[in-house]
């Protein structure tokens, strides 16, 4: 027999009851669960598969941010050349239209905020749409 020595410790009662139906499908007890938990998480082998795991996800997240960028400049390069686009071509309006112009404008954006906010809770988004409408064009 090994001399080991003994440690009191304190589980989660779900922890517990996890390691409890281990000890029992493996009929092993369950300070040889334990012990073997902590050693995989003390063993060089699960600190390096650790790390491999931390850098494939790192990876991920680093080539989704590199496309969320890319979106965000073709969206930012897209809105200024609508500005651009939309301030070039639209005429001034007189004096006696500006009242009303800007009543019809109000409406409009109301309208436009509700319409964002229906599609932004359903997750629909119109880039989407367009792609997919785009794809099946071709």
């Amino acid at each position: 027999m090994q001399n080991k020595t003994r440690m009191n410790v304190y589980f989660d009662p779900d922890l517990l009851k996890k390691v409890e139906a281990l000890a029992l499908r493996r009929n092993i007890s369950k300070s040889a669960v334990i012990e073997a938990a902590v050693a995989s998480f003390l063993s060089a082998d699960a600190s390096e598969r650790l790390e491999a795991v931390f850098a494939r996800r790192m990876d991920r997240i680093g080539r989704q941010i590199d496309g969320v960028d890319e979106d965000i400049a073709i969206v930012g390069e897209t809105l200024s050349l609508f500005i651009r686009f939309w301030l070039t071509i639209t005429p001034p309006l007189p004096d006696s239209a500006q009242a009303s112009a800007r009543a019809k404008g109000a409406e409009r954006f109301e309208g436009f905020l509700q319409t964002l906010g229906r599609r932004l809770a359903t997750g629909d988004r119109f880039l989407k749409e367009l792609s997919r409408d785009v794809a099946s064009s071709k």
